[in-house]
């Protein structure tokens, strides 16, 4: 069985930055696609970015273009987030989790087979 773990996530003011980890075990780091998700409260979990199993290929939703950057390092068995330029609109819940075998669906959640527990981002104005 895989387990994925969050960490990084915290209060930060408009504008600032963030980092996110997530750490694997249980598995062969390198097979899986891996993605982050979030959900805000009363909201759909939605889609952030995700990252290919080699690292070489990244995809981000719309929302977060530009200031967030989706990383990985195999050697570490880690997927990491920044987020830069933080709005409070970012503030959720932030997930990772990990496609097990392809899809060809990396933005949909139902695509994924392991999920972290969560860690907690708030943004204030």
């Amino acid at each position: 069985q895989v387990q994925l773990v969050e960490s990084g996530g915290g209060l930060v003011q408009a504008g600032g930055s963030l980092r996110l980890s997530c750490a694997a075990s249980g598995g062969t780091f390198s097979n899986y696609r891996m993605g982050w998700f979030r959900q805000a409260p009363g909201s759909e979990r939605e889609f952030v970015a995700t990252i290919s199993r080699n690292g070489r290929n990244t995809y981000y939703a719309d929302s977060v273009k530009g200031r967030f950057t989706i990383s990985r390092d195999n050697a570490k068995n880690t997927v990491y987030l920044q987020m830069n330029s933080l709005k409070p609109e970012d503030t959720a819940v932030y997930y990772c989790a990990a496609e097990r075998d392809y899809t060809g669906q990396y933005v949909s959640q139902s695509a994924y087979d392991y999920w972290g527990q969560g860690t907690q981002v708030t943004v204030s104005s």
